[in-house]
């Protein structure tokens, strides 16, 4: 904070400065726009010797774009991170090692199980309260990772008392290791620094590679290098939702592509929000107002509307069938059963029981909206009744009649006019598509080959075929090498990975 004085009378008879005229004004100074530079701006982090960074520095020289790519993945996370990183005190290039971790990527996926930005292996992400279950896995939630990670590091700073450099080493190969590092070098009277430790050769290349990064983003024109601004002010707001929500449903009242709901949300890995419990929802800033409105607009509407049924002894598809009130020929079509053999056990994907709404219309009408979504739309300037149409993609003339409109080219500004979408499970012709509600969506995933690892056990171990793995890594008939990264493409909503 920078301090002005002004002075107002400032000499007295005796030409000495009245104190008591002097008067303070605090300003602080404007942040910067950029968020890269606000980051590294406030790096507190170095090397003891520049020279440990060198090796570093030049392979982001051989590889100018590579930093423009992580732009483009960092910039709808990047404020977040920041914000949780520096809420927290720590070093604020700490909301740079996901660079380092996973290139920004949260559905990269590590040979050591690791994943998420954070690339947390599932015992730390458990230890850190990151969930896991059939619908979501916390550890590639950027928001609940990232308040897990800075946490981690917080309890390892403490552990290796206010080290930060060894603190960040810890989190790479685990503290047990660097502790016994650091006990093997008092035994011999060597300084025990991050510098001077036998570790990892992963580990020894970790934390110079973040400095590196650092250094690299302050100054890009030094080293040859392009970085893209990020513009200093979220890109994201958070809701909390208590129930469980069809993803499909999301999309359509936030206005918002599938797929870049899923890149907001990498946590998810089905067709909706986790059955238990609440659940975080990330949307861009625009497209939230737009849920908060529909949220707001709709208070009645069946959120969910597929339920995941485990079958108990006894059961049978028409006894399903009933107690959730639908067909058993659609429970055979979503769960692409041949006939109507089912085992204990097993989980179906069922239509759940909607809920009919209190319509004040004749028995047709209810009939109809039994069938139909009720949307309340407001009227704003510039609105008429082709374009609410059209966006609704229902006709003028069902507007009129359901909204009784004696004038229609006369629409007044905040006039609420109802509107009857059909259901989702009514516009599916085909029902088997309704696990995946038209979610088809492929990530990559980077697998680092460990020993003892061919194809055939990654592709397994991916559901993949192994014609497919070298078709992505354009592989010859060459033996795979411990530490060489694959390119693996993984459908997130059916991947079972741990």
């Amino acid at each position: 904070m920078l301090s002005i004085f002004l002075l107002l009378g400032t000499y007295n008879s005796q030409n000495k400065i009245d104190l008591s005229q002097v008067k303070q004004y605090s300003v602080s100074p404007k942040p910067e726009k950029d968020l890269w530079r606000y980051i590294v701006n406030r790096s507190t982090l170095s090397a003891s010797n520049d020279e440990y960074l060198h090796e570093y520095i030049d392979w982001f020289r051989q590889h100018p774009d590579y930093l423009t790519r992580i732009t483009r993945r960092a910039k709808p996370y990047l404020y977040l991170v920041t914000q949780e990183v520096e809420r927290a005190g720590l070093p604020l290039e700490i909301a740079l090692l996901p660079v380092v971790e996973s290139d920004y990527y949260p559905f990269s996926y590590s040979h050591g199980t690791a994943s998420g930005l954070w690339q947390f292996i599932p015992s730390t992400g458990k230890l850190y309260g990151l969930k896991e279950s059939w619908w979501y896995d916390g550890r590639r939630d950027v928001l609940a990772s990232t308040k897990a990670a800075v946490k981690y590091l917080q309890n390892l700073q403490i552990l290796f008392k206010g080290d930060w450099l060894l603190a960040i080493a810890a989190y790479n190969s685990g503290p047990g290791r660097v502790q016994k590092a650091i006990k093997a070098n008092k035994d011999q009277g060597k300084p025990t620094d991050f510098w001077h430790l036998q570790l990892p050769k992963e580990t020894k290349d970790y934390v110079p590679k973040l400095l590196a990064v650092t250094e690299l983003i302050r100054y890009p024109e030094k080293y040859g290098q392009t970085i893209t601004r990020v513009i200093n002010q979220p890109a994201v707001q958070s809701i909390e939702l208590t129930s469980q929500f069809d993803i499909a449903l999301i999309a359509q009242w936030s206005e918002l592509e599938i797929e870049a709901l899923y890149a907001l949300n990498p946590g998810l890995k089905r067709w909706a929000t986790p059955s238990e419990g609440t659940y975080t929802l990330l949307l861009p800033n625009d497209n939230m107002a737009l849920f908060k409105q529909a949220m707001q607009n709709n208070p009645n509407v069946e959120k969910f509307k597929w339920v995941r049924y485990q079958v108990k002894s006894g059961d049978n598809l028409s006894s399903i069938a009933q107690k959730h009130k639908t067909m058993t020929s659609q429970i055979t079509q979503i769960n692409n059963l041949d006939g109507q053999l089912i085992k204990t056990g097993d989980y179906l994907i069922v239509p759940s029981m909607q809920k009919s709404g209190d319509y004040p219309w004749s028995k047709s009408q209810r009939k109809q909206a039994e069938l139909n979504r009720k949307v309340i739309h407001t009227v704003v300037a510039g609105d008429n009744l082709w374009r609410i149409a059209k966006k609704y993609q229902v006709s003028v003339n069902n507007m009129i009649k359901w909204n009784y409109l004696k004038h229609p080219k006369l629409l007044k500004i905040g006039k609420q006019l109802i509107i009857w979408q059909p259901q989702l499970m009514t516009v599916r012709k085909d029902l088997s598509l309704a696990m995946t509600t038209g979610i088809n969506i492929d990530r990559k995933v980077f697998y680092q080959v460990k020993s003892g690892d061919n194809l055939s056990v990654i592709a397994a171990k991916f559901d993949v075929t192994v014609l497919q793995i070298k078709q992505w890594n354009q592989l010859k008939d060459k033996p795979l090498q411990p530490g060489q990264k694959l390119t693996v493409m993984v459908n997130i909503m059916n991947t079972n990975m741990k």
